[in-house]
């Protein structure tokens, strides 16, 4: 079931009843800041035109070149090194998340994560020259210094392809963790480094934990899992020239305390682990926040050259953290106890906080170490940061792109709006009935909708709503899809109503929202239910609520990787179908029809938006009514039922079903179920 954040009772009338006005009569833009330069052409009159969403940056080993990924267009664009000016464009697939150059400069791979293949662009003719498969959703892709091997980590299956680097073909699969997503080539060659973006699974009541996937290039085997423990996501690894100290970015999650209790801990801290013969062979976890500011959402991690400093990109508080490195490792070895909780431990090694655009991602060092090159997706520039002084000294502001933007993020949404009409009707960015007056109509050009949905995206990824800047959605939301967590949401108390975080993706028609059914739309459930539990501090203003409801209801399901791509079944999944479709059972007997699995699980999306008690109440649950499930790529979003009690979908049927009130399946044989979850998978 896709249903997120804390549940609530009630809303604020007036503001949900202007939500649709605002989505169509505010279309104000924020202005650039600072020296900008266009490394673009300006766009012909009357085009629709989309987002870059720059996520990762490369300089060419001559330092010429400035590559640049840009995940919504699905394109590289090449830059003049040193005036930024364009070179060229090169399109690639679906939703690219991350790529890597050769030492020679003369190939450049790109992971194009829902299209499931790998770009090989030819670089001297700056044109894609294969397109090799890999994996479910590669994130990122890495070449060995041999070029004999090149790895690919794939998000949804948890591991890495190691594929011929000159033919593509596919030469083993090696294990890591949840979401495995982000990889670094140690300078010596020696090792990769990889990170996950998802816990690894855990028991009920545990902290998180993750690690460091450990390969060795030379055998191209796994040698070590470093572990993180409570971290519940890492992203970017970086690691000195000399190769003797890495350091990752992570979220530190604390979701085994209230919600409520945000203003008295909070719920995430922003750490650093750092890692390698540097720090003794050990890991020692260390804060980016301080006591009154946060380093919401660290991404990016870059060294110098010099190995003096080391920079941190923070998507949700829109900064880079600049740290002098040797005072962060004097510190770190004057220390003898934890280091993680002390909030002051920054006054040690924080040089600087800079402030660059929304949702800083990926960055690039200069080779002489005076550039730092910070790729700023939400609002399509790049920050140029003169190290010496910690200041952006120039904005390289991106062209829109003429591949619409809402490729992958659809306008269904917006149709014909209502600005303020007589009388009752309704709104379709709330689907709730209201009343206007004083009104017209208007309906939303396509620019002006894709305009409204980036509004909605910078909503989303932003910390600045929450107390003190502590957090944003995509926290628990990870880039739009779940954090495989559960929190205690609710105001009843330490671990009353533990509910598990889950996946956003084609939640649009699958009202009412949390557990508990009990928020009717979007508005409610992001608004002051949020705002009271989560953000414990400012509202939404009308548009922004607008907006932010509008993007979520817009995000569209990642393709399915269990489904044939004819649509046909495979035997398994059409005797699950079938199971799923009974109405008798193996003995028989006809099953009720509240009982059958396609009566709640009904319909396109598997709900019937109804609550029903399926017999999974815990004893720390004030209720046993939970919405039912939605189906939609329900392999991805481990664990399963309201409390993540059941670690695997066959667990939901073995261990939690003895009574059948959750389907009739006790009947079942162990072949039976797999086909069952075989023809789930598919949804």
């Amino acid at each position: 079931m896709n249903r997120i954040g804390p549940g609530g009772r009630g809303t604020s009338s007036h503001r949900i009843a202007t939500l649709a006005a605002l989505i169509a009569a505010l279309l104000i833009v924020a202005p650039w800041r600072g020296q900008t330069v266009h490394a673009a052409t300006a766009p012909q009159t009357g085009e629709v035109l989309g987002y870059a969403s720059p996520v990762e940056l490369l300089f060419s080993p001559d330092g010429t070149r400035l590559y640049v990924l840009c995940q919504d267009s699905g394109e590289v664009r090449v830059l003049n090194a040193t005036t930024y000016a364009p070179i060229q464009t090169i399109v690639v697939g679906h939703v690219p998340r991350g790529f890597f150059l050769t030492p020679d400069g003369n190939r450049l791979f790109v992971a194009n994560s829902w299209d499931d293949t790998i770009s090989v662009i030819d670089t001297r003719a700056l044109k894609v020259a294969a397109t090799w498969h890999a994996g479910m959703e590669p994130s990122s892709v890495v070449e060995d210094s041999a070029g004999k091997y090149l790895y690919v980590a794939n998000r949804i299956s948890n591991d890495v392809a190691v594929l011929d680097a000159h033919t593509g073909s596919e030469v083993k699969r090696l294990a890591a963790g949840r979401g495995t997503s982000y990889m670094t080539l140690s300078p010596d060659g020696q090792r990769i480094y990889v990170t996950h973006v998802y816990p690894n699974p855990a028991p009920l009541g545990s902290q998180p934990e993750s690690e460091i996937t450990v390969i060795d290039t030379a055998s191209a085997e796994v040698i070590n899992r470093i572990p993180l423990p409570s971290i519940a996501g890492a992203f970017h690894i970086a690691v000195t020239s000399n190769s003797r100290l890495g350091v990752v970015a992570e979220l530190h999650p604390k979701n085994l305390l209230p919600m409520t209790q945000v203003e008295q801990g909070w719920a995430f801290e922003d750490t650093l682990t750092l890692f390698g013969s540097g720090v003794q062979n050990k890991t020692v976890e260390v804060p980016l926040d301080d006591l009154d500011s946060y380093a919401v959402r660290p991404f990016g991690v870059a060294i110098t050259p010099d190995g003096s400093h080391l920079y941190v990109s923070s998507g949700g508080s829109d900064i880079v953290t600049a740290i002098n490195l040797p005072h962060l490792q004097r510190y770190v070895h004057t220390q003898h106890g934890p280091i993680v909780y002390n909030l002051a431990a920054g006054a040690h090694y924080v040089v600087a906080r800079i402030p660059v655009g929304k949702d800083p991602r990926g960055m690039a060092v200069s080779a002489d170490g005076r550039r730092l090159l910070v790729a700023n997706r939400l609002d399509d520039t790049i920050s140029v940061i003169d190290t010496p002084t910690s200041k952006v000294v120039t904005t390289i502001a991106l062209a829109p792109s003429r591949r619409l933007w809402t490729e992958n993020f659809g306008l269904q949404m917006f149709s014909e709006m209502t600005i303020a009409t007589p009388g009752q009707r309704r709104c379709p960015a709330c689907h709730i009935d209201e009343r206007h007056r004083n009104a017209k109509r208007m309906k939303l050009t396509p620019q002006q909708q894709v305009e409204a949905l980036r509004r909605g995206q910078q909503a989303f990824y932003t910390a600045s709503y929450s107390f003190h800047g502590g957090m944003g959605c995509t926290n628990c939301h990870i880039d739009t899809t779940m954090d495989g967590m559960r929190w205690n949401f609710e105001p009843a108390g330490l671990g009353r109503n533990i509910v598990e975080n889950m996946l956003l993706e084609d939640i649009r028609n699958t009202t009412p929202y949390d557990w508990s059914g009990i928020n009717p739309n979007l508005p409610t459930q992001g608004g002051p239910r949020t705002e009271q539990f989560i953000w414990r501090s400012q509202n939404f203003d009308v548009r922004t609520l607008a907006d932010l409801s509008a993007y979520i209801n817009s995000l569209p399901a990642r393709p399915n990787r269990w489904r044939l791509p004819n649509g046909e079944l495979t035997p398994s999944q059409q005797r699950g179908k079938q199971i799923f479709d009974r109405t008798v059972d193996d003995f028989g007997k006809p099953i009720p029809l509240a009982n059958r699995c396609n009566f709640c699980h009904s319909g396109p999306l598997g709900t019937d938006h109804r609550k029903v008690d399926v017999g999974t109440r815990g004893p720390n649950d004030d209720s046993g009514l939970f919405v039912t499930a939605q189906l939609t790529n329900i392999a991805l979003t481990a664990p399963y039922l309201h409390d993540g009690s059941a670690a695997t979908l066959e667990e939901i049927w073995t261990i939690y079903n003895p009574h059948d009130q959750h389907g009739r399946t006790n009947d079942l044989t162990k072949d039976q179920l797999n086909d069952l979850i075989n023809y789930l998978r598919t949804r």
